[in-house]
């Protein structure tokens, strides 16, 4: 089954006339075979055009109005994209999928503030995040799609990057993913780990779940607590990070050791206690989880 995304789901893309927006949205397009997935693109400038014999419209407003819309997902520049991610939760967009990075703390702080309180029930996925799949459902981001069957396991990282080694280790052994999810390495975003996790422990279509990720602040071990007293399905877990020294940002944003609780290790520690199964070796992922299972 998968979670978040479906055969129902209406994508819109917002900033679909850019050079990655467009580039990407095809090739998203590509992977629907054909249904009516992608359901149009949003430019103030350009309302009425067409790209991909999508009609582009002038607000997300407009275009939930006439598509019905249920996802949205943004390949918008980073100095407009909170306003977008507004504009997209203003429109009641179910999910936000925000691939854009660079966006300032501040202009994040006010877009995710916006949400939870007004339109609470919209979800923000991202920012700084390669998306997610249901795969051979549909995709919605950046992700390379050949590497990913369906199949049984979810997978959610704050490594774009390293999800997609994750994925291509679970279909090498013979597996397949549920639903991958990229929650995105900046320290003001939306969906968390545990977030997802209370979604895949939900769904009868996953029967075990790779949580992958990093130094830096808290979600991880938060994740972990909550797991040890309600996750019925296996968890392989990994942290990335275990050499990177204290007061250094290592890759994403939100890749900072403050605090001794933040490094690899404290949050290995706390996976472990909460009875997940972790490796310290990526490259294990999904021989760790064949094993598991």
């Amino acid at each position: 089954m998968g979670i978040l995304l479906d055969a129902n789901s209406r994508v819109l893309t917002q900033g679909v006339t850019g050079k990655v927006g467009s580039y990407h949205t095809l090739r998203c397009l590509n992977y629907c075979k054909g249904r009516d997935c992608f359901v149009g693109g949003v430019n103030p400038k350009r309302g009425g055009e067409t790209f991909e014999d999508m009609r582009i419209y002038s607000s997300v407003a407009e275009a939930k109005a006439e598509t019905n819309a249920n996802v949205s997902v943004l390949y918008v520049p980073p100095l407009f994209a909170a306003e977008a991610i507004i504009e997209a939760a203003q429109a009641k967009i179910k999910l936000i999928v925000c691939i854009t990075e660079g966006i300032p703390i501040n202009d994040m702080l006010r877009a995710r503030t916006f949400i939870r309180n007004n339109e609470p029930d919209s979800i923000l996925l991202g920012p700084n995040c390669p998306g997610l799949i249901t795969p051979g459902i549909l995709k919605v981001g950046i992700m390379p799609e050949a590497i990913h069957t369906p199949g049984r396991i979810g997978i959610v990282s704050r490594s774009g990057t390293l999800t997609y080694e994750a994925v291509a280790q679970v279909t090498e052994i013979g597996m397949g993913q549920s639903t991958a999810v990229g929650i995105g390495g900046d320290p003001i975003n939306g969906l968390k780990h545990i977030d997802v996790l209370k979604m895949f422990n939900a769904d009868d279509g996953t029967d075990a779940v790779i949580m992958i990720g990093e130094i830096g602040g808290d979600d991880e071990i938060v994740a972990a607590e909550w797991a040890k007293d309600h996750m019925r399905k296996p968890i392989i877990g990994f942290i990335a990070g275990m050499s990177a020294p204290e007061g250094k940002r290592m890759g994403h944003a939100g890749a900072l050791i403050s605090k001794s609780s933040e490094k690899a290790d404290a949050k290995l520690g706390a996976m472990e206690a909460a009875g997940i199964i972790v490796t310290k070796n990526p490259a294990r992922l999904g021989i760790t989880l064949k094993q598991s299972l």
